[in-house]
């Protein structure tokens, strides 16, 4: 059986036979040995032939689809035009060496081609590409390596440039820029109570908060200069009289020693900064919540912000994080502790970053690890829901958080959760309510606005309609005309168009109801006479009135003409 090999480069197709190939000798050692001689690999494989790409966009859209395992156009006629054509019902008496398997599996579903892919296969393309610049004599070095150096940046720019909201490397540098703050935070204000102590020792049992310890300090300047007239601005500083009153009691009997105007400035720089730092690190914790609601909605939802942000920077994007099994996301962060008992021969580590959720916390310690299995697999959900679903929605987060709060009531109380299945069925549906809640939005804005116009143009239309000073005293005589009546028709309101009654519609509506009178009247008096009594029903009197009422409006249309 023949072999065609099929060698997607960076400036075209090519398609290569290999001859003299024994498939029962295929040993890919001798391949490997045979690729690096170009004489010896040149009698094997030979070009059948090439077509080159026709722009640098072409090329990035035929890699494109090869990296998602799909066959383009282009290439289905390149392989029907140079591959021999199958006969109907019979099989094909050569295969299509690929190195792709999901562009071998489309190319087979489509074309009936059959396709390998093997180490065999892998060993001979490799040879391919390292000898493909002599294959093609046409074709230089130079235009080879610049082809492949313009598609591997353009691929590569595509595929950072393929969602810019849901860019993860947002979070991972913000997560380590927090951390190093805290780092650094702690450290500074350590640094300032050390240097402020020498001046005033006392303050820092009565404030033990870093923040708010170099915000007093800023505050003021010197123990020498407090005095019961800076009690109201350490309480807004502090939100509390009892220590700001504390704070100047013990400024008086301060066992601190004096400092230089100079050290005391270089003191309250150094607070200033620590105080910019904290502000900042403020700041950074609200983008990060707002960017992880945005990335990571879901595993945001369950298991929080920073944790969630911490598990995705040490797997080192959402979607590595969400091809990891849970096993694998319930020791992330634990790997020294992991190869240690595993080369000690030790209990392996029960949790590793999702041991700071809460939920961990809560647990009792024999339950730990349960907890943390059973967490690590609903973060595993919540991960893969955000990395490949294009709603941006927390319902499933929020459900799945219930789930592992019913989890730490079964553990505790003993109360039955429920099952998974239910839950994400109820999921599904709120999600699909929400996206139906916010499809309807626009429409029903829409409506309303289209109401308000209608009802302007009634308005306006009312407003037209109107009878004239001129016009009332024709609309007063019709009203006349119509109370000496005594039928229900003569009671309904005749349409005015601009001072004039349209008498002709109104006629003949009148009539035609009174035909579809006298029609069913006469249909009951069949149906009486059928009965066998004998007796006719007399024709109502209101007939008789009506049938008066036309002629004597007839008369007075032929006065008025």
């Amino acid at each position: 059986m023949a072999l065609y090999l099929l060698y997607e480069s960076a400036s075209g197709y090519g398609l290569f036979i290999a001859h003299g190939l024994d498939e029962i000798g295929q040993n890919t050692d001798a391949v490997r040995k045979s690729v690096v001689d170009l004489n010896r690999f040149g009698k094997v494989v030979k070009l059948e032939a090439f077509q080159p790409f026709s722009s640098a966009l072409d090329a990035l859209n035929q890699q494109n689809a090869i990296s998602e395992g799909l066959m383009t156009d282009e290439l289905r006629n390149f392989l029907e035009l140079n591959l021999p054509k199958i006969k109907e019902g019979k099989k094909a008496k050569y295969s299509l060496g690929v190195a792709e398997p999901k562009v071998g599996s489309h190319i087979n579903e489509e074309t009936k081609i059959p396709c390998q892919s093997n180490e065999f296969v892998l060993e001979l393309l490799r040879g391919v590409r390292l000898h493909f610049e002599r294959f093609i004599k046409e074709l230089k070095p130079s235009d080879l390596e610049k082809a492949q150096l313009g598609l591997g940046h353009s691929y590569s720019r595509a595929k950072v440039k393929f969602n810019v909201n849901r860019v993860d490397n947002m979070v991972i540098q913000a997560i380590f820029l927090l951390d190093t703050l805290d780092k650094d935070i702690n450290s500074f204000s350590m640094r300032v109570k050390e240097w402020f102590s020498w001046h005033f020792p006392e303050l820092v049992k009565i404030v033990s908060d870093s923040y708010l310890y170099a915000k007093v300090l800023k505050f003021l300047r010197t123990k020498s200069e407090l005095s019961e007239d800076k009690i109201p601005g350490l309480t807004d500083i502090l939100g509390d009289e009892d220590k700001a009153k504390e704070i100047v009691e013990a400024a008086k009997s301060s066992m601190g020693q004096d400092l230089s105007e100079i050290d005391l400035l270089n003191v309250q720089q150094f607070a200033q900064r620590v105080i910019d730092l904290a502000e900042y690190r403020k700041n950074l914790h609200e983008y990060l919540v707002d960017k992880m609601n945005v990335v990571a909605p879901n595993l945001a939802s369950l298991i929080g912000e920073i944790v969630g942000a911490r598990l995705i920077s040490h797997a080192g994007s959402l979607t590595n994080l969400a091809k990891c099994p849970s096993s694998t996301l319930q020791i992330l962060g634990a790997e020294k502790a992991l190869f240690r008992a595993l080369k000690t021969r030790g209990n392996t580590p029960k949790y590793g970053l999702i041991f700071h959720s809460s939920f961990i916390g809560r647990a009792s310690a024999r339950n730990k690890g349960r907890m943390a299995r059973y967490l690590a697999n609903k973060c595993s959900i919540a991960s893969r829901i955000d990395c490949f679903s294009e709603a941006n929605t927390t319902v499933f987060g929020e459900k799945l958080r219930e789930q592992v709060e019913e989890r730490l009531d079964f553990y505790d109380k003993g109360v039955a959760p429920r099952k998974n299945i239910d839950m994400m069925k109820a999921a599904i549906e709120d999600a699909h309510k929400d996206a139906m809640d916010i499809e309807d939005e626009p429409s029903k804005v829409s409506a309303k606005k289209s109401n308000k116009k209608k009802s302007n143009e009634e308005n306006d239309v009312s407003m037209e309609d109107a009878p004239t000073n001129g016009d009332a005293s024709s609309v007063k005589k019709s009203k006349k005309k119509k109370s000496k009546g005594t039928t229900p028709v003569d009671d309904e309101p005749t349409p005015v168009t601009n001072g004039s009654v349209s008498e002709p519609e109104t006629e003949k509506k009148k009539k035609k109801k009174e035909k579809r009178r006298l029609e069913e009247q006469e249909q009951t008096q069949s149906g009486v006479n059928g009965d066998g009594t004998g007796k006719k029903k007399s024709k109502p009197v209101e007939d008789a009135e009506t049938a008066s009422e036309v002629k004597k409006k007839k008369k007075s249309k032929s006065k008025d003409v």
